[in-house]
């Protein structure tokens, strides 16, 4: 029963986000209908079949009820997608940092701001707060970073310690709760340095640093690694934007 269901889900989702499909018997049906949600704009569609949330939010676990941070949200891509995988029992909290809104030139919040305010996503609270004051209103099950852990290495972004950051982000959670993290490879032992230039950092440092916080590293999944870059150019060069090998690494408290 569940073979046919799933079948039918990666049919709906095919025409529904154009080239985009997954592994249907691995994602269950609260996270392929936020997939779905006619709340999300095309441009979100757009760019699933590059993010590939269904294998991603299922390999984290997300399900109904949690509580769920997204932090460094941006546009809110991943914030309406917790929204709908939680559903009306579970919270998202969508966090920007203060620091951007000089960096980027403008309110890095006003999206997720948007968002909550919407009464499909009433389950959203968007929070503007200081990069080195991480603090969430309550405990929660899960913390999730996406392409920018790198930026605690960052100097614009203004993270001040890294490792009392991590541990901020530990506190935050319940117990058993999941830090997960996906960013841009970048090459062994390349540092601090591929973080700052090419917007990148080494996987083996990141697993170092999240377990020194008191994290247990729990798995990896390999959906968005990309052989085919060598790991030298910046993530923003125009020949890989958008397909740089990637990790997604989960820790738990």
């Amino acid at each position: 029963m569940f073979r046919r269901t799933s079948v039918a889900l990666t049919i709906v989702l095919g025409v529904a986000a154009g080239s985009y499909s997954f592994a249907a018997d691995t994602v269950p049906a609260h996270i392929a209908g936020a997939l779905t949600d006619q709340g999300r704009p095309q441009k979100d569609k757009d760019r699933d079949a590059e993010r590939k949330p269904g294998e991603i939010l299922s390999f984290i676990g997300i399900k109904a009820g949690d509580k769920v941070v997204d932090f460094i949200a941006g546009d809110g891509y991943f914030t309406r997608l917790f929204s709908k995988a939680v559903g009306p029992t579970g919270k998202v909290y969508a966090v920007s940092p203060n620091e951007l809104n000089a960096l980027l030139k403008t309110d890095a919040s006003a999206a997720t701001k948007a968002i909550a305010a919407d009464a499909a996503y009433k389950n959203v609270t968007a929070l503007s707060l200081p990069i080195n004051e991480f603090k969430i209103p309550e405990s929660v099950d899960v913390v999730w970073i996406r392409q920018n852990y790198h930026d605690y290495y960052f100097k614009p972004i203004g993270v001040t310690d890294a490792a009392a950051l991590n541990k901020a982000i530990y506190n935050s959670l319940k117990p058993g709760g999941l830090y997960v993290i996906v960013d841009h490879a970048a090459k062994a032992g390349s540092g601090v340095e591929a973080a700052t230039t090419l917007h990148r950092y080494d996987v083996e440092a990141v697993k170092k640093e999240v377990v020194a916080a008191g994290f247990r590293f729990e798995g990896e999944s390999p959906v968005l690694h990309n052989p085919a870059d060598d790991l030298s150019k910046s993530v923003f060069d125009a020949s890989l934007r958008g397909h740089t090998d990637q990790y997604v690494l989960k820790f738990r408290k």
